[in-house]
């Protein structure tokens, strides 16, 4: 029986990046979980595609953005599942495991992993903890804390929309009511937050996840301009 899991990864100038995330993948590959890894690329200049070459990796090209590169890399997978990871976000200990379970016991359903940054403090555990919490109550889990789909599920929520921001979240709400937790952690980079400010970043998701959510109720009210136009918000 084939490995059942496709990994996508998107990825934009992040070769360097994509180290602690493949050694935790390659433990996958080895169990026979992982049939194969797709980067999804957007337009790097950083040798990627020697990258790729060298990882035995599939290698698809796509207008850059999130949602173009993940749902070209979704359109060639040949697993029946999909398991989508941004470049530093790092399955944790036991996650092999983890997702074996989720797929023999909970075949019809999508997960997400709970959340933790890679540097320590107060900050960083509260953003984490209300992405965990948000992600339990309200079914909206981020792209940093990875998805775990069955493919047959992906495509009758309509896949990954070609959207600029917040994919992961149209993508989720697609999915509502069929996405559950995986009982495993994965480790994400705490850079941007540090780079932008913990208090910044988070007052932007906050006005995006605004904006998107009405956008989306729009759209959905008939003879809503952006209904008419196929805009997401």
């Amino acid at each position: 029986m084939s490995a059942p899991i496709s990994v996508i990864i998107p990825t934009l100038d992040e070769a360097d990046r994509l180290g602690p995330c493949l050694r935790a993948l390659y433990d996958g590959l080895a169990a026979g979980l992982v049939r194969e890894l797709i980067i999804a690329d957007g337009g790097s200049d950083d040798g990627i595609e020697a990258l790729a070459d060298e990882l035995g990796a599939r290698l698809v090209h796509s207008p850059r953005g999130r949602g173009h590169q993940l749902a070209a890399g979704a359109a060639v997978a040949r697993g029946s599942w999909l398991l989508v990871l941004h470049p530093a976000s790092v399955p944790g200990p036991g996650w092999i495991e983890a997702v074996g379970s989720h797929i023999r016991s909970r075949p019809g359903k999508a997960g997400w992993f709970r959340l933790r940054f890679d540097t320590p403090g107060l900050m960083p555990a509260l953003v984490a903890g209300w992405a965990n919490w948000r992600s339990r109550v309200f079914g909206l889990p981020m792209g940093d804390q990875g998805l775990l789909v069955p493919r047959g599920l992906y495509e009758r929520a309509g896949g990954y929309p070609e959207a600029a921001r917040f994919e992961d979240v149209s993508l989720a709400r697609a999915l509502s009511g069929q996405l559950v937790a995986i009982d495993a952690e994965v480790t994400a980079a705490a850079q941007p937050h540090l780079d932008q400010g913990w208090w910044t970043r988070g007052a932007r998701n906050w006005a995006g996840l605004l904006r998107h959510g009405l956008g989306a109720r729009a759209a959905r009210r008939p003879g809503s301009g952006l209904a008419r136009d196929g805009r997401n918000g």
